[in-house]
């Protein structure tokens, strides 16, 4: 995640404690002074809060009740009129300095979310509801920041009240301050007790809200099968069942808090009456003077109503650190690897001596050491040390790999071998076995077989969305994960058997595969290549279209062919084509294939295919079944061999002529 002017950089991961206080604690690394400096604000407003009331104890003993209506009686009025304006201004001043580090903490948690669920790798996404991480992004996110910005604070506010009002109480009359100090251990026990209940409630209300939202976003985005199968009262049926176990999930959370709230004003108020009666007597007998019981009431009145309050803190605060669990589950998975097997941290913070270092090294382009870096040629730096704080990273190693790497990515030729490959899901079975074949720079391998026998996995393999679980993959004679991911994967071009294209116009999408500026000529160029010129500029705004949500408003095919021309641009050595011809009519295929004809010259190009009049022409076809390579070689060498190859051939050419009758 790169570094903001908003708030100091800091690697997450290095939050993450055993003990979610300390991590809490941590995570405010940045924003521990400005936090502070509210806590102290309100414990000034806190003591012009107690001063006010031993005011109100002179004015009541000392003047009022002498008549002396002289100088003093008008200073103690302007000096009333000071504290409250204390008390005023550091009251505004600590809720904006707590806001400020309660928004800068979740602006940079926010942000090292999302920069972290882009670096995850894909098996962490195959795993994980697209509803529930959004509910965890939003809502736990929010919750934090109602934690810092009110909970925090508040419970730090009341510790100070009840600390510094409770001094006063002693100083006016001890009796009367153990009578208040009597009840605390009460209220405090009934806080914590319901603290656990209503923590461990908050935290299965949070999880279905997740599965709510996760069906929610699947109707959504599956509407157009909802209405094609007719299965609207299925969805409404499966969501209300969801949103039922919400209300009643909601309604245990509801009413824990139904019981502690009464339970919890009952204790304060038989606290407040009992202080009262006892004070009034004590008046009665002559034992307290009536400006010291006034003082002492209101100050009582400062000690139960906010231990009443640090109850409903420390309640809701459960709410914030179940929500921090939730936010830390997903901050705890570990990044894709970016360099030789080492996940790099993700905030760099570089000394200013190490920078001076890197102003004298120069790539090939001319860039210096921070340039590569601001402008991603390099990943980031690496750390050096091993302490927590600070934590010093340098360039050099990765520089002295990314200039070897680079120059292998600029020279790759896109030769291929696999060497006994195998593969296996995470907790499932393998999918790929021993899987033995090479490419030569600049071949086109096509592969072929039925649903399911591992040919979009093999494929895979190659941008290293999954790593292969045994065997060796080389790419021009050095091993595949010796490669730097980020380099790696924009020598690959893929354009998925279901192209996703962004709400943005058509420029935009299909320039979205390269990190630079793009002319008009070059679009143009691609879009012609992929045959989706014409239908372009047959749109009112041509070019400037702005495209729907999964780019609804372009038939199948030509969603398609867009996603051709994003990866045309790209440029990339090495093309995959999952399957990308599958929706378009034959005239239109035959236009891609004889602009893949010219592209694909000097790049190494798989096919996954159904159709045989697709990858005939194809250097090599690899025919898979169950995860095997059942046959390999060229067209007219697998149309002479008995096998699944020639099956599907005389099934389609038998298709094909039946349909011509």
């Amino acid at each position: 995640m790169p570094e903001s002017k908003f708030y100091p950089s800091l690697d997450l991961q290095e939050t993450l404690h055993p003990n979610r206080v300390v991590s809490l604690w941590r995570l405010m690394r940045g924003f521990r002074l400005l936090y502070i400096a509210a806590i102290v604000g309100v414990g000034m407003a806190a003591v012009s809060k107690t001063l006010t009331y031993l005011l109100l104890r002179y004015l009541v003993d000392q003047v009022l009740g002498r008549q002396q209506f002289d100088f003093s009686f008008y200073l103690i009025g302007l000096a009333f009129i000071g504290l409250a304006a204390f008390e005023g201004s550091f009251t505004f001043l600590s809720g904006r300095w707590a806001a400020r580090a309660a928004e800068g903490i979740t602006l940079r948690l926010r942000n090292y979310l999302f920069d972290h669920l882009q670096r995850l790798p894909v098996s962490y996404h195959d795993r994980s509801q697209t509803g529930e991480l959004i509910q965890r992004c939003t809502s736990d996110v929010d919750a934090l920041r109602r934690f810092f910005s009110e909970q925090a604070l508040g419970v730090g506010r009341i510790f100070l009240l009840i600390g510094i009002n409770l001094l006063a109480l002693f100083s006016l009359n001890v009796k009367l301050a153990l009578l208040i100090m009597a009840f605390m251990p009460l209220a405090i026990a009934l806080s914590l007790f319901f603290f656990k209940k209503i923590e461990v409630a908050y935290q299965s209300h949070q999880e279905q809200e997740g599965v709510l939202s996760t069906t929610l976003q699947e109707n959504l985005s599956g509407v157009r099968v909802v209405k094609a199968f007719a299965r609207q009262q299925f969805e409404m049926d499966k969501f209300e069942k969801e949103s039922w176990e919400q209300y009643r999930r909601g309604r245990r959370l509801v009413l824990m808090h139904s019981f502690y709230w009464p339970m919890n004003e009952f204790l304060c108020l038989f606290q407040m009456l009992l202080i009262t009666c006892v004070g009034s007597l004590m008046v009665i007998d002559g034992t307290l003077t009536l400006g010291t019981y006034m003082a002492f009431i209101g100050l009582s009145i400062w000690i139960i109503f906010p231990m009443q309050g640090i109850g409903r803190l420390i309640v809701q605060m459960s709410t914030g650190i179940v929500s921090y669990q939730r936010v830390a589950d997903i901050i705890k998975a570990e990044q894709e690897t970016l360099e030789s097997n080492q996940s790099l941290p993700d905030t760099p913070l570089v000394v200013e001596r190490e920078q001076k270092e890197l102003r004298g090294f120069k790539n090939m382009s001319g860039q210096n050491g921070d340039e590569l870096y601001r402008n991603r040629t390099i990943s980031k730096p690496i750390r050096l040390s091993s302490d927590l704080y600070p934590t010093k990273l340098r360039y050099e190693t990765e520089l002295r790999n990314a200039r070897t790497n680079q120059q292998n990515l600029t020279n790759i030729r896109g030769e291929l071998r696999f060497e006994q490959v195998s593969f296996e899901y995470e907790g499932a079975e393998a999918v790929l076995h021993d899987i033995s074949f090479s490419v030569k720079p600049g071949e086109m391998v096509a592969l072929l077989g039925p649903t399911g026998s591992g040919k979009s996995s093999l494929v895979n393999l190659l941008p290293r969305f999954y790593d292969y679980t045994s065997g060796q993959i080389w790419l021009d004679g050095q091993p595949l994960n010796s490669y730097p991911l980020r380099q790696l994967r924009q020598q690959i071009g893929i354009v998925e058997q279901e192209p996703f294209l962004f709400s943005r116009t058509i420029r935009e999408n299909i320039g979205y595969g390269v990190d630079h500026a793009v002319s008009d000529i070059e679009i143009e160029g691609v879009a012609k290549a992929a045959a989706i010129h014409e239908v372009i500029l047959s749109f009112p705004n041509g070019y400037a279209t702005l495209i729907g949500e999964k780019g609804v408003t372009l038939s199948g095919g030509q969603k398609q062919r867009l996603a051709i021309a994003r990866t045309l641009l790209k440029s990339p050595k090495i093309l995959i084509f999952d399957d990308a011809v599958s929706a378009v009519d034959t005239e239109t295929e035959r236009l891609i294939q004889l602009a893949l004809e010219k592209l694909r010259r000097g790049r190494t190009t798989f096919i996954i295919a159904h159709r045989i009049q697709t990858i005939r022409q194809a250097d090599k076809i690899l025919v898979l079944d169950k995860g095997r390579i059942v046959q390999q070689g060229n067209h007219v060498e697998l149309i002479e061999q008995e096998g699944i190859y020639r099956q599907i051939y005389h099934l389609q050419a038998q298709i094909e002529e039946e349909s011509r009758e």
